[in-house]
Formats: C-alpha cells, sequence, structure tokens
C-alpha cells in the first residue's frame, strides 16, 4: 500500500478525471471498513481512502491527537496528490473529521456525507463517553471492547457473521494503547467544536445515522442537520453503529443518489 511523505497509508481507484470522494474511517478501525463501498464509488468517481493517524498502516503522529490534527493530515495527503476539492464521507469519528475540515478549508469540499457521527450530548451521555476514555486509558483497546461490540452490531449479527465480527476485533486490539486513548478522547470532547459550527458549512450535506446507534442516535443527525442549511437526513432503521457494515446497500444508495445530484 503506498504511503504519503508523512506515513499516511492510502489507496486510490477510480477514474483519474472523476470528481473524488474521499472515505474517512472511524476510531481504532481502518480503511478496510470501506471495501463494498470502493468498487461501486469507483465506477464513477475518483475514490481516496486512508488510514487515520495510527491506525491501521499509517504512521503515528508527532503531536496530541485533535480534531485539527486529523484535518491536517487530510489537507496534507490532498495536497500531496494534487486533490483541489473532494466530497468527504465520514464514518463516526470521521464524520466530525469531515465537518472539521469543512470549517477549515471550505473551498476544498464539494459536499459532505456523514454517517453514524455524533453531536451534542446530553449531559449524561458526555460523562458516558468521558467515563469510556478512563477505561480505556486504564485497559487498553480490549477494556471495552465486547461493550463496543454490543453496541456496534445487532445481536443477530454477532451470532451469525462471526468472521466479520472477528476482524473487526483484531482491529480493535491492533491499536497501540496511547493513540486509541487519545483518539478516544477526541470522539469524546471534539463534538464540542463542531456544535453551532463557525464558520457555517455550507457544502451540500447527506446525514445517515441508523435507528438503533446509541452514541450516533437519530436525533442528533437532526442535531447536525438543524445547523447545515439544507442538509439531507436518511435514518436506516433496525441497525446499530456499525450498520454500514452490516448492511451496506442501505447507505451506498442514498450516498449514490446525493452524490449524483451533487457532484458534476
Amino acid at each position: 500500500m503506498p504511503k504519503s511523505r508523512s506515513g499516511t497509508a492510502y489507496q486510490l481507484s477510480g477514474p483519474e478525471n472523476a470528481p473524488v470522494i474521499t472515505l474517512i474511517h472511524g476510531i481504532g478501525i481502518n480503511q478496510n471498513i470501506w471495501r463494498a463501498y470502493k468498487p461501486v464509488l469507483s465506477g464513477s468517481y475518483r475514490v481516496l481512502s486512508y488510514d487515520l493517524c495510527g491506525h491501521g498502516e499509517s504512521a503515528k503522529p508527532f503531536e496530541s491527537l485533535s480534531l485539527k490534527v486529523f484535518a491536517t493530515q487530510l489537507r496534507d495527503l490532498h495536497d500531496e496528490l494534487d486533490i483541489e476539492r473532494s466530497a468527504l464521507v465520514g464514518f463516526s469519528m470521521g464524520g466530525m473529521i469531515n465537518r472539521r475540515f469543512a470549517m477549515d478549508y471550505p473551498g476544498r469540499v464539494s459536499a459532505l456525507v456523514i454517517l453514524n457521527s455524533p453531536h451534542e450530548r446530553s449531559p449524561e451521555a458526555q460523562k458516558l463517553v468521558e467515563e469510556r476514555v478512563l477505561q480505556t486509558a486504564d485497559g487498553g483497546p480490549a477494556a471495552t471492547l465486547q461493550t463496543s461490540l454490543e453496541r456496534w452490531f445487532t445481536p443477530e449479527f454477532l451470532a451469525t457473521q462471526t468472521d466479520t465480527v472477528n476482524e473487526v476485533t483484531q482491529w480493535i486490539l491492533s491499536n497501540d494503547a496511547d493513540t486509541y486513548t487519545q483518539s478516544r478522547q477526541v470522539l469524546a470532547t471534539g463534538v464540542i467544536e463542531l456544535i453551532r459550527p463557525q464558520p457555517p458549512i455550507t457544502q451540500p450535506t447527506l446525514i445517515i445515522t441508523c435507528e438503533y446507534d446509541s452514541g450516533s442516535t437519530p436525533a442528533m443527525a437532526h442535531g447536525i442537520a438543524a445547523e447545515i442549511d439544507d442538509a439531507k437526513i436518511v435514518i436506516v432503521p433496525h441497525l446499530q453503529h456499525l450498520g454500514m457494515m452490516e448492511q451496506p446497500s442501505l447507505f451506498i444508495e442514498p450516498m449514490l443518489d446525493f452524490l449524483c445530484s451533487n457532484l458534476t
């Protein structure tokens, strides 16, 4: 897999002169989460996927992680690959990174797709995510793994799709403990800088989450949409946080419709 000068592992596919789509994964996982998406998207678009700092095959950062650091990583990668503008598709923390990028580099974003990404939390929910940071700091990636899997996948999927569940488990356990804890901290506190974004996000935006995603709820999706003019919302029934892995087609179809309408 190619790497940028700063150590970011990435892959490019699709027609070279087509509009660019950048896929941004979430905490503790890697760009392989987009396996079902890239073959479909790359039929019409130039598709870039990459591993976040300290994730997958990418190098660890030289500074403490923050949404700004993740946004800078993406800017540097785009610069090196001569990508002037891109539609940013972000899952979970990736949906926080693409919003931060749109605020920092608005002229370089053609559209946003925000998948299962958190927003303003109740005090009780905020306390819960901060407690998970402490648990991770004490016990490493394994400390919250089982409860995370139960939040991410439906019981039916956990019981029947053991190969996928085992693969995701290995992704999480392979993380450096410090990087994973820092990423958890970004997930916990980074939403604060995205509430009522300044400058406002003005790019065409699609927001998708799942009916039973407890950490990126339908109410949060509506909260994000309320702060972005003309944002579109899709709530996928029944599924949980990693519904995009359980039933990719339920995400790919509305993504393609949205991108076709907003990218030229």
